[in-house]
C-alpha cells in the first residue's frame, strides 16, 4: 500500500486524529508561538515548521515510493507522549508539554505508516524541536557561561589594543563607562538560532553525514566569535567616541551585523566542506 493509498483509505481516521491533536495544543502552540514573537531568542520559532515541511516537500518521492506498513508498537510513543503532556501539565512545565507534541507526532506516524515511512520522516519530525523555546533553569545554565567567556575574551582582546579596562563577573569597566555583557551579547542567542540555521544548511548540502556534523559543531563558535566582536566593538567605541555611541542604534544595529556575518562564516564553513568533499575520490 503506497501513502496516496493510505490517505484515502484511512482519511476518516486521519481526521479523526488531527481533530484529537488540535483540541489537545489548542492552548499550547498558541501560547509558544506567541513566546516566538515576544522573546528574540526564539523567534526562528517561526520559520521551523516552514522548514521542516520543506524538508517532506523535497523527500516526497521517497515517501510516494516507500510502501506503507502500520506499525502497531508505535500506540506506546503515542501513550508516551501523552503520559508526557499529562505530566507536564500537572507540572505546569512548558517544556515538557510542547515536546510531547513532536513524540506524538512520531508515534503517530509509526503506527499509521510504518518503521520504512518513518525513517524518512525522521529529519523533518526531530527538527521540530527548534521550534520549542528552552526550560529557563536550561537557558540560565548555559547563558551564564558564555556571558562569562566572552566577557574575558573581549577583555583580553581590549587589554592587547591598549585599552584600558577591567571586569568583575560579566560587567566591563572603562574609564569612561560601565558595559555589561546581556544574555544578548552573550551568544546564546545567535547561537540558537545559527544551530537550526546550520541543521537545515547541512541537509540542504550535498555533502556527507560526519561533514554535516562537523558544519552543525561549527555553528557554536561562529556564534561565540561573533558575539565577542560584537562586545570589543562595543567597549571600542565607548572607550573613544563616550557611552552614547555604544548605545542606542548601533547596539542595534551591531546585532543584526554580527549574526549576518554568522550567516557568513557559517556559509563559508559549507562551502569549504562541500568543495573538499567533490575534490576526494
Amino acid at each position: 500500500m503506497t501513502l496516496s493509498e493510505a490517505f484515502k483509505m484511512h482519511r476518516l481516521w486521519f481526521l479523526v486524529t488531527l481533530a484529537l491533536l488540535v483540541g489537545l495544543y489548542r492552548g499550547i502552540v498558541p501560547a509558544m508561538a506567541l513566546q516566538w514573537y515576544e522573546d528574540a531568542n526564539y523567534s526562528h520559532g517561526f520559520v521551523v515548521p516552514l522548514i521542516a515541511g520543506y524538508f517532506l516537500y523535497e523527500r516526497r518521492g521517497t515517501l510516494l515510493a516507500t510502501a506503507v506498513e502500520p506499525w502497531w508498537p508505535g500506540l506506546l510513543l503515542i501513550a508516551a507522549g501523552l503520559g508526557q503532556l499529562v505530566l507536564g501539565w500537572l507540572a505546569t512545565e512548558y517544556f515538557t508539554m510542547r515536546t510531547s507534541l513532536v513524540v506524538i507526532l512520531a508515534g503517530l506516524t509509526l503506527f499509521f505508516f510504518g518503521k520504512r515511512l518513518f525513517r524518512a520522516m525522521l529529519v523533518p519530525l526531530a527538527y521540530l524541536l527548534f521550534m520549542v523555546p528552552l526550560p529557563y533553569i536550561l537557558y540560565d545554565s548555559v547563558a551564564f557561561p558564555l556571558k562569562l567567556f566572552v566577557t574575558k575574551a573581549s577583555i583580553a582582546v581590549l587589554r592587547l589594543t591598549g585599552v584600558v579596562v577591567m571586569s568583575e563577573g560579566n560587567i566591563i569597566m572603562l574609564p569612561a563607562t560601565t558595559l555589561e555583557v546581556a544574555d544578548a551579547c552573550s551568544g546564546i542567542r545567535s547561537l540558537i538560532s545559527l544551530l537550526a540555521l546550520a541543521v537545515a544548511y547541512s541537509f540542504f548540502l550535498k555533502i556527507s553525514n560526519p561533514r554535516r556534523w562537523i558544519l552543525v559543531v561549527s555553528a557554536v563558535p561562529i556564534a561565540l566569535f561573533a558575539n565577542a566582536v560584537r562586545v570589543i566593538g562595543t567597549g571600542f567605541l565607548a572607550q573613544y567616541w563616550g557611552a552614547r555611541a555604544a548605545e542606542g542604534f548601533f547596539h542595534e544595529f551591531a546585532g543584526m551585523a554580527v549574526f549576518g556575518v554568522a550567516i557568513a562564516l557559517l556559509v563559508a564553513v559549507g562551502t569549504l566542506l562541500g568543495k573538499t568533499q567533490r575534490r576526494e575520490p
